[in-house]
């Protein structure tokens, strides 16, 4: 739909410098932006693309000195601000399912709030509890006794096993499977004895999960997903994991059991955590890092196993050295050799 710039800048609070009654029509990222476009500038290092976009205008930070004769709307965080500009110049039409669809199986002992939507095929069993606005998408299965809260979206083929607990605003993406077994075995004499897993998952208000994940059942007491934390696309959280509030887990991750993850934390692609370890708040481990033992909080770690950041490049820097280094003490013991022969 478009929007006059006047108009985007008082839905983000923004102050235009330049022409603000520009028409808007769409949005586009800074390299790909065309006239009538909107886009935004969050990143210096992206700072050249400014005077060659084609964009009719651009979302800035306040510091933004340098307008390269650009149409700006200058705002406190253009990432967010460039979101908020998307869903005002083209807003979703979502059509989540609503009431409980025919195809659709709830247990007479289940209790749904209000406006409640229940997909065809899902599956709600017996002593469930369903929150106001919750949706469920079809193919959905919801164990017995599990706690669902208000204004939840669960997508389609999305497995809520016996006893979990789910607070209010979260959404889980397709595929993933929340209070799985956690992965428990003796071994005597060679074969593999299934340990009970009887604890279960909690995750917190605010949450968002990402398709085809895996959350375990804790082995006794719960695993928990701290308020406001996103999960990427396959991630694997084992039993009795606790992260804490705010937390981004990208795709790929696998924390084993009994690890305790502080508030803030930002686990990158592939990062592998041992189990019965603790990382602190406000911490980074960046991608394909294995985290082997504690971390404090407010750091930065990286590598195989993983160290402080700086360490960890020192190192990498000398392991790239080695082949140099190499030839350097094969010539210098060849030199050694022939002075050794003159003597």
């Amino acid at each position: 739909m478009p929007r006059t710039l006047k108009e985007i800048a008082q839905v983000v609070s923004g102050d235009v410098t330049g022409d603000a009654n520009a028409v808007i029509t769409g949005v586009a990222g800074i390299e790909d932006a065309q006239e009538g476009d909107i886009t935004f500038l969050a990143n210096p290092k992206y700072q050249a693309f400014l005077p060659r976009t084609r964009a009719t205008a651009v979302i800035v930070g306040r510091d933004v000195r340098d307008a390269a004769g650009k149409t700006l709307l200058r705002v406190d965080n253009p990432s967010l601000a460039f979101t908020r500009v998307v869903s005002f110049i083209h807003p979703q039409d979502m059509r989540h399912p609503s009431g409980v669809h025919a195809a659709a199986v709830v247990s007479p002992g289940a209790a749904l709030g209000r406006n409640v939507g229940i997909g065809a095929c899902a599956v709600v069993e017996e002593g469930c509890r369903i929150g106001d606005n919750t949706v469920i998408y079809p193919n959905c299965f919801i164990g017995r006794n599990a706690v669902i809260g208000s204004n939840t979206i669960i997508y389609s083929n999305v497995s809520v096993r016996e006893d979990v607990r789910i607070g209010n605003n979260v959404i889980i993406h397709a595929g993933t499977v929340v209070g799985s077994d956690g992965f428990g075995f003796v071994t005597v004499d060679g074969t593999h004895h299934k340990i009970p897993q009887t604890g279960t998952v909690v995750i917190e208000d605010d949450v968002e999960i990402g398709a085809n994940c895996a959350i375990d059942r804790a082995r006794f007491d719960k695993t928990v997903i701290g308020k406001g934390t996103k999960l990427d696309n396959m991630v694997h959280i084992a039993h009795n994991v606790v992260t804490g509030k705010n937390c981004l887990i990208v795709a790929q991750v696998g924390i084993s059991g009994s690890t305790t993850i502080g508030d803030n934390v930002i686990l990158a692609g592939q990062v592998g955590v041992v189990g019965h370890v603790t990382i602190g708040n406000n911490t980074i481990v960046m991608a394909k890092s294995g985290i082997s033992k504690n971390v404090p909080e407010n750091s930065v770690f990286y590598g195989v196993p993983a160290q402080p950041v700086n360490e960890a490049k020192k190192l990498h820097a000398y392991v790239n050295s080695l082949p140099k280094m190499h030839q350097a003490l094969k010539d210098l013991k060849e030199r050694v050799a022939k002075l050794e022969t003159k003597l």
